[in-house]
């Protein structure tokens, strides 16, 4: 097994939960750099796989990986356009599995020029498709104080928001701020409680980066056109890495588990409350082994949801 597949966190268990029937039609909606996606056709007699990833680096690895493999095509866009691909091929509700590996790859972190990292300097641009949208560095110099925070709050968790956002500010005045280590130098004298054990820019830069790509919002679009695009019988498979997405994927599945919410009291039998989903197995996290050879999975959280209407 090569190094690109033992970073792909929760390889073997995600394609276990997620491949059901070696004819069937599966989504990746993140290919990343192909560990799930090259394991799924593993596992595939005649079947299909659709893939999706924003970066066009990864476009380029999917079109070195798979040249002739009649069974894959990819799209360079983003997993919230699922159902129109979907539609687009005819299968609508046919669908065998979608597969959500969320976040950024290691690839991405690691290579400084994409603007990922706080550890490494580089342009600070953290978009997943360079080509498109605004750069973290163009928003990070007009936005308002106000902005800045809410973005580092709502989607970095960071309790430090308001004033790290106000020495930004303060900052990009004297000189627009264009590189990471120069935004992560900010943030660090900004906080003034470090976390032990972490970089004082993860939160934020998490937070910007999540806002940036609008990640949140994507997840939220893509559950909801999974449930559509799937067959029943089929399986909805995420891998989240921080509190903000699995929440998201939790309650989304809790949500569709439990049917229509109605007032207390009403007589109605249970098969009439429109379930939806039954979670498969509790949350999996990735064995101690695999934490030890690649720490980014220590927080990573997979959730398996079957369709069943």
């Amino acid at each position: 097994m090569n190094q690109e597949q033992h970073l792909t966190v929760l390889l073997q268990e995600a394609v276990d939960d997620l491949v059901i029937d070696p004819n069937g039609f599966y989504v990746d909606g993140t290919f990343g750099r192909g560990g799930h996606s090259q394991l799924v056709l593993k596992n595939l007699d005649q079947g299909q796989l659709l893939a999706f990833d924003k970066d066009p680096e990864a476009i380029a690895v999917a079109n070195q990986k798979f040249p002739d493999e009649p069974r894959f095509e990819i799209e360079q866009r983003s997993f919230a356009c699922l159902q129109e691909c979907v539609e687009s091929r005819g299968q609508m509700g046919k669908v065998s599995g979608v597969l959500l590996d969320l976040g950024v790859s290691s690839p991405q972190i690691d290579d400084a020029e994409r603007g990922f990292s706080f550890l490494n300097d580089g342009p600070l641009d953290m978009r997943m498709n360079p080509a498109v949208g605004e750069s973290a560095a163009d928003w990070i110099n007009r936005a308002e104080q106000t902005e800045i925070a809410r973005v580092m709050q709502n989607y970095g968790e960071e309790r430090y928001a308001w004033r790290i956002a106000g020495a930004i500010v303060r900052e990009r005045d004297i000189a627009p701020i264009t590189r990471t280590l120069a935004l992560a130098k900010i943030i660090a004298e900004a906080n003034p409680a470090w976390e032990k054990g972490k970089n004082p820019a993860t939160r934020a830069f998490q937070g910007i980066r999540i806002f940036i790509n609008n990640e949140l919002g994507d997840l939220e679009a893509v559950l909801d056109q999974a449930l559509e695009v799937l067959a029943v019988g089929g399986r909805l498979v995420v891998i989240s890495f921080h509190s903000l997405e699995d929440r998201l994927v939790k309650r989304f599945i809790r949500r569709h588990e439990r049917g229509d919410e109605l007032p207390r009291g009403l007589p109605v039998r249970d098969s009439q409350l429109n379930k939806r989903l039954t979670s498969v197995s509790k949350a999996v996290k990735a064995s101690k082994g695999e934490v030890e050879f690649n720490v980014r999975s220590r927080s990573a959280v997979m959730r398996v949801a079957e369709k069943i209407k």
